[in-house]
């Protein structure tokens, strides 16, 4: 991987400072390369390309958006093994959820060309003689897209591609920790397919300026929508200052995600799936289970097979194919998960697998009886922890999963589907998956949370309820009589 610069107008730009930040690998510390440190002044450049960019991309032929995303996707499928590998460098990503994430890009891209043919509004009945009215859905202009490090390749690929498919352009603004995969990538794979100038910006930014880049997308007039995947705590800040300058947003924000295995669950296959949904990447996903609650018929069996699975889940290299628990990503998040857990040892929980740290990597962890006053307990701990509490039923489950302020995805295992189903209705979550854990996405779904968790949906199927305005037109075919 080379320097990292702002694309901005179809051009590599250094800072307008000339400053840069070191990009360093999570796993080796080694320097990856410099980045381009950004400010406000960088990022109005970025916005004034998008703007000027906006007038002729949104009246381009469906033909030639639909073109330019599908070359885009063969080139990233074309391109992958350099995906991936900067992927595990840059963000400590093992390869099997590199492979996830090319692949929901490269079916992002595919899915979303198809947006540029989908109707653009509906006729609708006047009662009014004469009067022909209809709604029609107009790309908004210019969007601002921040997007984090943890899915860096596929976060970003969601925060623009339906935005652009739609006719609009972007400023994208990544994680200091993949600008990158989160950034650049996007811009060189769009720039080769073809992408016209100023249709996708990327600005990034040194280590604590994400407010510098995200107050001048918020100050700007030209920008007319913000899309922002990160913590609740952020995202609050944002929504804050969105509102008062009348400024929509789409916030995929924080989960502390439950997973409900049933009394008549297989338990077999509920300790495969706990493994999977809790440690993917190392826990590092919003969609990750950290709570699991186990019916105490199945609960013993459950705890020592599933921990004896947790103890043999490998550490280390994200370059290794064996690995499963790769590093987190800095060290402040390292510091974070011991201390988090700590504080829980020490109140009275019980490790039953993990909890020592082998820096940059934290172990899969599995603990038991985690006082409800703990930060484990209370919300998102972002790394390869989960914690398993027993219930009564899964009705009490469900009860218990409710309590939570987060509520973006669930998971229930059981033999009994249509019973499942009736608890899925009840749990405040934006998604639920019923015999599968809580780690699902594909493009075309509407994908986003409830309560604290966010507003809006990301998904193919629902980007122009979020990225376009609609407008009502009605045209007389004859004249009106006015009553004075």
């Amino acid at each position: 991987m080379r320097a990292v610069l702002h694309f901005i107008g179809g051009t590599w730009s250094k800072a307008a400072s000339g400053r840069t930040y070191d990009n360093r690998s999570p796993w080796s510390g080694e320097l990856i390369g410099p980045v381009a440190a950004g400010d406000e002044e960088d990022t109005r450049r970025a916005i004034d390309a998008a703007h000027r960019a906006f007038a002729q991309w949104s009246q381009a032929p469906p033909a030639q958006r639909q073109t330019i995303l599908l070359r885009a996707a063969d080139i990233l499928d074309a391109s992958r093994d350099n995906a991936l590998e900067s992927l595990a460098l840059e963000t400590g990503c093992g390869s099997q959820f590199g492979r996830i994430q090319v692949d929901f890009a490269v079916s992002l891209l595919r899915q979303a060309a198809q947006l540029a043919y989908r109707p653009v509004g509906e006729l609708l009945v006047s009662d009014i003689p004469g009067t022909q009215a209809m709604a029609v859905r107009r790309p908004v202009g210019v969007v601002g897209a921040i997007a984090p490090w943890n899915a860096s390749l596929t976060l970003s690929g969601r925060a623009i591609v339906g935005p652009i498919a739609l006719g609009n352009t972007v400023v994208l603004k990544p994680s200091e920790e993949s600008p990158y995969t989160g950034g650049a990538i996007w811009a060189e794979i769009l720039l080769e397919a073809g992408l016209p100038p100023g249709v996708l910006n990327v600005v990034t930014h040194a280590p604590g300026e994400a407010g510098v880049i995200a107050d001048a997308l918020l100050d700007s007039r030209h920008v007319k929508r913000i899309n922002f995947t990160g913590s609740t705590p952020t995202g609050r800040r944002l929504a804050e200052k969105a509102g008062s300058r009348l400024k929509r947003v789409v916030l995929q924000l924080s989960g502390q995600n439950p997973m409900i295995v049933a009394e008549d669950a297989d338990v077999g296959y509920a300790v495969e799936a706990a493994a999977y949904g809790a440690f993917l990447h190392q826990g590092q996903l919003c969609m990750c289970a950290r709570r699991i609650y186990v019916a105490r018929p199945v609960a013993d069996e459950f705890l020592a097979r599933f921990a004896a699975k947790v103890a043999t889940l490998p550490a280390g290299d994200p370059a290794d194919p064996a690995t499963v628990v790769g590093p987190v990503i800095n060290e402040w998040a390292l510091a974070t998960l011991e201390r988090r857990v700590k504080q829980a040892v020490d109140a009275g929980a019980r490790v039953l697998a993990g909890g020592e740290a082998t820096p940059p990597c934290y172990p899969a962890t599995v603990l038991v009886d985690v006082p409800p006053d703990t930060e484990l307990a209370e919300g998102e701990t972002f790394g390869p922890i989960v914690t398993v509490e027993i219930v009564e039923s899964a009705e009490e489950a469900v009860e218990l999963a409710n309590r939570s302020d987060l509520g973006l995805v669930a998971s229930i295992i059981s033999r009994d589907v249509p019973r499942a189903l009736r608890l899925a209705s009840r749990l405040e979550v934006g998604i639920v998956h019923v015999n599968d854990q809580t780690v699902n996405d594909e493009p075309q779904m509407p994908f986003g949370g409830v309560k604290d968790t966010g507003w809006g949906r990301f998904g193919i199927g629902v980007a122009a309820d979020e990225f376009t305005e609609l407008q009502w037109v009605s045209a007389r075919d004859q004249d009106r009589a006015f009553p004075f």
